[in-house]
């Protein structure tokens, strides 16, 4: 008989105990047995979180070996890939393998799904990295997870190849809740907009803000600016290093007549970009910080020492329909999806 577990999976947190698995320092990632709600994935790749991937690969300097020695090593200790230094994850793609007996949702045996919960919760078992692709953050494995009862999942679709609907899925929340936030003859700005969720922010923002909007494209160099220029994503385009919040709030003025932006959409994955976000941003307008490279007290500190009246919005990667926005996303914009299968499929 399967041991009965918690919907939010705090059964497999070993140490401290009391938190969820998120926080959790160590998860169990024993697969030989699961329980009663649990689903066992078989996992094939892991689709690492930009911030997390970029902090890796930097202090691996690059190198390919070292690279798997640090996740492996991160596996070894918590149970799960969750960053040390970033505290952030990611996500996978694999076939479900066994399913909880009083587990409770549409899954099945041989279904194929992406797990829409992070990394940095999900308990993993690495047996061997097969390969990494450091230029799109994923890493093919063989290996196990398990999905918890409260955790959300996507089935893949079976009109777009696998590594197409994963590397979109990673950041399936960022464009659902720009679709949610933007309205009608809005100036929005989407720092990072030459990125993978920066594209798809972009898309959703030109849609939602309409002719009467303007949607500017802060890229953080001439090839990202020029990839979403070539895909007619915004109304303008330039790229700076985002951590030049006085260079930055100087060009958006320049381009938004002086009004600033209603909305920002923070979507790079390097530190210190919280005051140009901020800055860019209009009295009682909203900035969204979809980068897991934020930093909350940053953000706080630096609205209230400029004395800036915004509101705040962490990037939670959850939203109801992401997946199913993001998806339609690509489906929709030739351009894009193709930029995708090239990159990232």
């Amino acid at each position: 008989m399967q041991k009965k577990g918690s919907p939010y999976g705090t059964h497999r947190v070993i140490s401290p105990k009391g938190v969820l698995p998120q926080p959790a320092d160590v998860v169990d990632n024993n697969m030989d047995e699961i329980y009663d709600n649990e689903v066992l994935i078989d996992v094939k790749t892991l689709n690492i979180d930009s911030a997390s991937f970029t902090e890796i690969e930097r202090r691996a300097e690059g190198d390919i070996e070292k690279i798997k020695e640090t996740m492996l090593g991160i596996v070894a200790k918590a149970g799960k890939h969750k960053n040390p230094w970033t505290g952030s994850g990611g996500m996978l793609i694999g076939t479900v393998e066994k399913i909880g007996d009083n587990y409770v949702g549409d899954l099945k045996v041989g279904d194929k799904i992406a797990t829409l919960v992070s990394l940095s919760l999900t308990p993993l078992r690495i047996d061997e990295i097969l390969e990494v692709r450091p230029e799109i953050d994923q890493v093919d494995i063989k290996g196990k997870a398990i999905l918890f009862q409260s955790g959300i999942y996507a089935k893949l679709p079976d009109d777009m190849p696998e590594g197409l609907a994963l590397s979109a899925l990673d950041v399936a929340g960022a464009p659902a809740q720009t679709a949610k936030l933007v309205k009608p003859g809005m100036k929005v700005m989407v720092i990072g907009g030459g990125g993978k969720s920066g594209l798809l922010c972009l898309y959703e923002a030109k849609k939602r803000a309409g002719v009467t909007g303007q949607v500017i494209c802060a890229a953080g160099s001439q090839k990202s600016e020029d990839r979403a220029r070539k895909l007619d994503l915004a109304d303008d385009y330039f790229h700076m290093d985002a951590t030049d919040a006085v260079g930055m709030y100087n060009k958006v003025m320049e381009l938004t007549g002086g009004e600033l932006c209603d909305i920002v959409i923070n979507c790079v994955n390097i530190e210190n970009t919280e005051m140009a976000s901020i800055l860019c941003t209009k009295d009682e307008g909203l900035v969204y910080f979809f980068s897991m490279a934020t930093s909350f007290t940053k953000a706080a500190l630096g609205a209230e020492g400029v004395g800036k009246d915004v509101d705040m919005i962490v990037g939670n990667g959850y939203t109801k329909g992401h997946a199913a926005i993001t998806l339609q996303c690509l489906r929709e914009h030739e351009g894009l999806r193709n930029l995708f299968a090239e990159m990232y499929a």
